[in-house]
């Protein structure tokens, strides 16, 4: 069996875009490991959104639970000042933080590490960075990467309907997100993972009883009958790295 360590931005993020993939990897009898570069906390470190991540990564069957110490970044076009106790993410040294990673990857002996693809899915600063973190990881450590994603050319349909119909969106939809299909190379069917998948995702709390949209998309997907919360999110895809 082998030890596979997923590198994530924030806590929630680990269910989004990989749970059924940490769920199965688990059943399956592998070791896995959770390592998130910050605690989803923009101000002075506390402890809510680490607990509800472990509480995610016990659902998962998940192992362990690192966090690198960093502060989150905020998604937005000002980065705002470091708290006192910690750095953004996104101030980071790439090198400082992959050694980092690199010395848990060793501890652990990890045959894979999962990361995200060089658009860091959808363009959030602290994602992105941890595309640039995780690849240099592996570098060091001599590890596997596999860089989560999703299919870009469905959301660019969507774009376009979005700018068609000129509906008001968060994010800039010319930003490029993921990856093409033809950069994908492994697409896991996790659906018998959905009930999983949908329970950890739901002691997030934090997350799901939020204000703003990405609350209220979660706050449905919790709600969906299990069948169609599998049809709906149970597929995830990777690019091996190199």
């Amino acid at each position: 069996m082998t030890t596979i360590v997923a590198f994530h931005a924030h806590p929630d993020d680990e269910v989004l875009m990989t749970g059924g993939t940490l769920a199965r990897a688990s059943a399956d009898g592998h070791r896995v490991v959770i390592v998130v570069a910050t605690d989803g906390i923009m101000g002075p470190s506390e402890p809510r959104r680490m607990d509800e991540l472990r509480a995610s990564a016990a659902i998962l069957g998940v192992h362990r639970v690192v966090h690198l110490g960093y502060a989150d970044s905020g998604h937005g076009p000002i980065l705002y000042p470091d708290p006192p106790d910690r750095t953004r993410f996104a101030r980071a040294s790439v090198d400082e933080a992959a050694s980092r990673l690199a010395e848990i990857l060793r501890e652990e002996q990890a045959s894979v590490l999962l990361s995200y693809d060089a658009n860091g899915g959808y363009g959030h600063r602290d994602h992105v960075r941890v595309h640039e973190v995780g690849a240099r990881a592996g570098e060091l450590a001599g590890v596997r990467v596999l860089e989560a994603t999703m299919p870009r050319e469905p959301l660019v349909r969507v774009q376009r309907l979005v700018r068609l119909l000129r509906i008001p969106v968060r994010y800039d939809p010319d930003v490029v997100v993921y990856s093409p299909r033809s950069a994908i190379t492994h697409r896991f069917d996790v659906r018998r993972f959905a009930r999983q998948k949908q329970a950890a995702l739901a002691v997030h709390h934090s997350q799901v009883s939020g204000n703003g949209r990405p609350a209220t998309i979660m706050r449905v997907l919790v709600k969906l009958p299990v069948p169609l919360f599998g049809i709906l999110l149970g597929r995830e895809w990777f690019v091996l790295r190199g």
